[in-house]
Parts: structure tokens; sequence; C-alpha cells
């Protein structure tokens, strides 16, 4: 593997991590949001899911969204016959949302970026350093 190769795969690694973060970060700011109509569905958790791509001009594996999808998992329901989006019997169904476990990937996709980015800086000072060696 060349270094040129190890920028790509850095480089691959951290624009999946970064979609992943948006997803974890759009699941937060909609932990409480409801439905706009009176027994409506709430927002739903969206998920990520990575895969392999092949480049064929590098030859490299690399990794790539392969799909972003919802979460099935049932909506929480609490009594609250005064609020607007309360159905006939005044339960308001929640959004699938676990705050915790969205802050928790979070921060694992958080790691996982900053060590794609360290592996892309270690990679361009090998280059920069073999570079400087042949001038």
């Amino acid at each position: 593997m060349d270094l040129e190769s190890s920028l790509a795969i850095a480089g691959a690694g951290m624009k999946v991590q970064s979609s992943r973060m948006r997803v974890t970060a759009e699941n937060l700011a909609n932990a409480d949001s409801t439905a706009t109509t009176p027994g409506g569905d709430p927002y739903r958790r969206k998920t990520i899911s990575f895969g392999e791509a092949f480049d064929r001009a590098r030859q490299l594996d690399l990794v790539e969204v392969r799909r972003y999808g919802t979460d099935p998992a049932e909506f929480r329901t609490e009594y609250k016959p005064g609020h607007p989006a309360a159905d006939a019997d005044g339960y308001v169904q929640l959004p699938n949302v676990e705050p915790l476990v969205e802050m928790m990937d979070m921060r694992e996709a958080q790691r996982s970026y900053e060590a794609n980015l360290n592996a892309f800086e270690v990679s361009k000072k090998m280059m920069q350093r073999t570079i400087d060696l042949l001038r």
C-alpha cells in the first residue's frame, strides 16, 4: 500500500463518520419532536449503515455509506391530555430516540473520525518527508 492509498482510505473513513455524526445530531435535535397533528406519528429515529466499495482506479477497498434508514422501534407514549398532538384518549406519541444512545453513537463516530484524521496526518507528513529527502 502506498501513501496515496492510505490518504484515500483515511479520507473515506472521515467522510462516512461525518455522515454518521450528522445522522446522530439530527436524531438528538428531534428527540422531543412530536407530531404536528393530533394522533399523528412523531419523528422516527434515523439510522445509517456502511458498506464496502471497491475503487477500481486505485484498486482499493473503501468504506461508504450504504443506506440511510429508519428505526422501526415503537414510539414511547405519555399521557398529556392538553398537548396539541394528543390523541382522543389524551396520549401523545414521542419519538423512538434515546438521547443517551445517540450521545454514545456520536462519541464513537467522533473517535473514529479522529483516528482517521490522525492516519491522514501521518500519511501526509510521511509524503512531505519523502519529498524533502528527494530534494
